[in-house]
């Protein structure tokens, strides 16, 4: 069982930063990012391609957030940029093994407990 752990959420004004970091007893091959607000499904932000080094981001964000891992302290990286009142979400790391990279939810095995980023206008 691969273990996720999340941290980095929190408060912050529109136009704000935050990092949220995704600390994994290893960098597995694909490692993305999810977000679900209250009342919404859960949607992807951004997932990357450990192996490839390919990134794939959710229109909504492009431009606004990276995604980047440190392999040295095996931890996934989320920076968010000009950040918006619609990002507010819970955030979730998750990670799969398979060489198919791509933002689907149901392709991810492994899940943080996730943490929580609100934007205020």
């Amino acid at each position: 069982q691969v273990q996720l752990v999340e941290s980095g959420g929190g408060s912050v004004q529109a136009g704000g930063s935050l990092r949220l970091s995704c600390l994994a007893p290893d960098i597995l091959y694909c490692m993305g990012w999810f977000r679900q607000a209250p009342g919404k499904q859960r949607e992807a932000v951004a997932v990357i391609n450990a192996k490839q080094f390919t990134t794939d981001y959710a229109d909504s964000v492009k431009g606004r957030f990276t995604i980047f891992q440190d392999k040295g302290v095996k931890t996934l990286y989320l920076q968010m940029n000009y950040l918006k009142p619609e990002d507010t979400a819970m955030y979730y790391c998750a990670a799969h093994h398979s060489l198919l990279c791509r933002p689907s939810e149901a392709d991810f095995r492994y899940w943080g407990q996730g943490t929580q980023v609100i934007v205020s206008s």
